[in-house]
């Protein structure tokens, strides 16, 4: 291992840590602190971090344990009951960006097929940021925020789909892309049927070793690894990975051990890799090769993918009688894109579909996207008492 990489997380727990502080003393969520910490220290600013494969892993261990514990802390009974708000939600919430999308890209001379990309890539949602947001400000477990990770999930599966859909249109003939399309659905379906055998049984096993055990750091340990456990078989299934994480955490959050595991949890996540995985967010912003052309793509860009969103799912929180302050509480919050964007983009490079110029606005609207959620969130809740963490 190269020991500048040392160095390296010197800077980003100080930086993170730092800038978090500085950013709720002006009354702001420190995860805005740690993505400006991120920008700072990366490519567009000071060039001291750079996003090296042991950053961008220990950045994807960020966020599992970080939609690990959104799972712990989640209210099951309010989950359950919001369910079919949820659906709403995310439905109506990926067809609006969908054609947003479609539109403007369309409009700037792209072809359907890039145009319909770009518009899938709006439709994805980043629940992480969120997440870290809504829990510093303690307002994870309200309806708003409930609605939020029940919409964020089911849009990454809806995203999926039309991922799928998409890939498959750049194969010649109508087989191919129903084969795809057809695996990709059975896939989902046998993640979750495994999903709900594996939950069922690790939630009865966690409750007899808490009574067995008490408040053991192996209980905690047990729990880690099946949260790993099931982030991996949801990658196996072509599912995200946070997906798995987020639902192992909701399989343990009414275990008599919830609050001791959540405990422990917390410690990992804070302490080193949350801070890691916040910073490579804003690793990835450069601002090379960019012209006036593409800046103007990148602010309308910037406008439909907020916009869309924001109006989408508020649409469907309003016709699920949330009032107005809780529908704009959840069109707020399933603003940010961060990873899940960039993954989608990434395979439309991989798939020829997108070009570099194309991904570097893209790029930005995910940062930028991602910093302001926070931003909103502060004054979409700012009617109730707040009480940011340290």
């Amino acid at each position: 291992m190269d020991s500048f990489f040392l160095f390296e997380l010197t800077l980003i727990l100080l930086a993170t840590k730092i800038f978090g502080l500085f950013s709720r003393k002006i009354h702001l969520p420190q995860v805005v602190g740690a993505l400006f910490a991120g920008i700072l220290l990366g490519p567009a600013v000071l060039k001291l971090v750079v996003k090296s494969d042991v950053i961008t892993t220990l950045a994807e261990v960020g966020v599992i344990l970080l939609m690990f514990s959104a799972g712990l802390e989640t209210d099951f009974k309010q989950l359950r009951g919001s369910l079919k708000a949820s659906l709403i939600i995310a439905a109506i919430g990926v067809v609006v960006p969908l054609a947003g999308g479609f539109a403007l890209a369309h409009f700037f001379g792209q072809d359907i097929l890039k145009s319909i990309f770009i518009g899938v890539i709006l439709t994805a949602t980043s629940v992480s940021i969120t997440v870290e947001a809504l829990q510093e400000m303690g307002k994870l477990k309200t309806k708003a925020g409930t609605a939020i990770l029940g919409a964020a999930v089911i849009d990454d599966i809806l995203g999926i789909i039309i991922l799928s859909v998409i890939m498959g249109m750049g194969t010649e003939g109508g087989a191919p892309v129903a084969a795809a399309i057809g695996l990709t659905l059975l896939k989902i379906v046998g993640f979750f049927a495994l999903a709900l055998a594996c939950g069922f049984g690790a939630y009865k096993l966690f409750q007899f070793l808490s009574v067995k055990l008490g408040r053991k750091r192996r209980l905690s340990i047990f729990a880690l690894a099946f949260c790993f456990l099931l982030a991996y078989l949801a990658e196996q299934f072509g599912v995200a990975d946070i997906t798995g994480a987020y639902i192992a955490g909701l399989v343990l959050c009414n275990c008599n051990a919830e609050e001791y595991i959540e405990e422990k949890n917390i410690v990992l996540s804070y302490m080193f890799f949350s801070p890691i995985f916040f910073v490579s967010v804003g690793l990835m912003t450069s601002f090379d090769g960019i012209t006036g052309e593409t800046v103007l793509f990148i602010v309308l860009l910037l406008v439909v993918a907020a916009a869309t969103k924001f109006v989408g799912c508020g649409i469907g929180a309003l016709l699920n009688k949330f009032t107005r302050e809780e529908s704009i509480q959840v069109g707020v919050g399933m603003i940010s894109r961060g990873e899940v964007a960039i993954i989608v983009a990434t395979k439309g490079i991989a798939a020829g579909i997108m070009d570099s110029s194309l991904f570097s606005g893209v790029i930005v609207v995910v940062i930028i996207t991602t910093l302001i959620t926070p931003v909103l969130l502060k004054m979409a809740f700012r009617k109730e008492k707040i009480e940011l963490r340290d």
